[in-house]
């Protein structure tokens, strides 16, 4: 009959294998974290902090409220001004996209239909980001990120 002696020997090994464990799962987890974000909201942020509080000003000096949902796989952009009434933009473009990662990138196509701006969107459950770029009529540039939530189909 042997006995079950816990030696330095087998300590070591437990240890060991304990560690490789960790260090392989961390290693795992930062390369996934790397490797699937793009990271870049800017190509080159000095530039962009030039003129940034100016264009925060004339941003918000448009006093546009702006919401985004999706329903019935179409995505309804919502641009409403001060009162409450639709606004109809010079040029509009947009990135609907995870945050995490580019894969499932679209370019939706807006149009207006005199309350909002629709556009088809086929999305899975989830965070989606909708990176919008809107010039309004007098030229004044709007940029807003909008995080939707897509529920699970009933």
């Amino acid at each position: 009959m042997t006995e079950n002696v816990l030696t330095g020997r087998k300590v070591f090994f437990i240890t060991a294998s304990a560690f490789a464990v960790i260090i392989g799962v961390n290693v795992t987890m930062a390369f996934q974290a790397v490797s699937t974000f793009p990271g870049l909201e800017t190509k080159n942020s000095y530039v962009a902090s030039q003129s940034f509080d100016a264009d925060r000003k004339a941003q918000l000096a448009l006093s546009w409220d702006v919401s985004a949902e999706v329903t019935d796989d179409m995505l309804r952009l919502h641009i409403l001004d001060s009162n409450g009434q639709p606004v109809r933009v010079a040029s509009l473009d947009g990135t609907l996209g995870r945050s995490t990662h580019t894969r499932q990138d679209q370019t939706p196509t807006f149009e207006f239909d005199g309350t909002a701006y629709v556009a088809p969107a086929k999305l899975d459950p989830g965070n989606w980001n909708l990176r919008m770029s809107a010039v309004a009529e007098d030229g004044t540039e709007f940029h807003q990120r909008i995080v939707l939530y897509v529920k699970f189909a009933k």
